[in-house]
């Protein structure tokens, strides 16, 4: 990923938020590819001329095939708060995602235990007495229809590894896109899920703030839904 490619959403001294593009790494991993964590700090070090090592916190993580708002921490400081703030649940988390089917209610709230298979990094639906069961929770509320696929606006309660993927999967309407969960409905393109709005406290200041980022309304199948492209629109 080039410095080109980079898009900052805010920048201060504390913090920076930048839009993740999807099929690119959050972090360093094993496959070894570029990614965003690095490219940030590349950014940072070539801009204010920084010598040696740029500190850079990773509060949280979003998906390979996933994109939208990251914020990540400048100091160690603003690590420890961010990071106190997400497991505190101070963090608001909404995704936009296109589903295949429609769910029998048009809003409601998913809850269930997830345990994570390390083999193959596959998560699935367990039951909560299950070794390494963790809850899992999210609001969902569908905005539009069209085309047999439900536009979802999606809030996090939890953060869980494909948790949106594998609820969603779970009730019979996968994500757009999901070849790993989306069973018989699975439908081959990019994934359609994305963090659309990141909400916190900067760590800091004590200020509330909010990014929005929105999907690539253009592109497949996010251009069925004229929710998208609505003027009245309120994120």
């Amino acid at each position: 990923m080039s410095q080109d490619e980079l898009i900052v959403l805010y920048e201060d001294n504390h913090l920076i938020v930048v839009l993740k593009p999807q099929m690119v790494a959050c972090c360093p991993d094993e496959s070894g590819d570029d990614n965003l964590f690095d490219c940030v700090k590349r950014y940072i070090k070539e801009t204010y001329s920084k010598p040696g090592n740029v500190y850079l916190g990773l509060v949280h993580r979003l998906d390979r095939p996933t994109g939208g708002v990251m914020v990540f921490a400048k100091t160690s400081k603003a690590a420890a708060r961010l990071s106190a703030q997400m497991s505190g649940g101070g963090f608001e988390k909404k995704y936009f995602a296109v589903l295949c089917g429609t769910p029998n209610r048009t809003e409601g709230t998913l809850v269930n235990y997830l345990r994570k298979n390390s083999v193959n990094n596959m998560v699935y639906v367990c039951t909560e007495s299950e070794e390494g069961a963790k809850f899992a929770s999210l609001a969902y509320e569908i905005k539009e229809t069209a085309e047999g696929l439900s536009l979802a606006e999606i809030t996090l309660h939890t953060g869980r590894t494909h948790q949106i993927r594998v609820q969603t999967a779970a009730i019979n309407c996968p994500v757009y896109g999901d070849m790993r969960y989306g069973g018989r409905k699975a439908v081959k393109g990019k994934l359609a899920l994305w963090a659309y709005s990141l909400r916190f406290t900067h760590p800091v200041t004590g200020e509330a703030l909010r990014f929005i980022a929105e999907p690539p309304r253009e592109e497949t199948p996010w251009n069925n839904f004229g929710f998208l492209n609505s003027a009245d629109k309120i994120y």
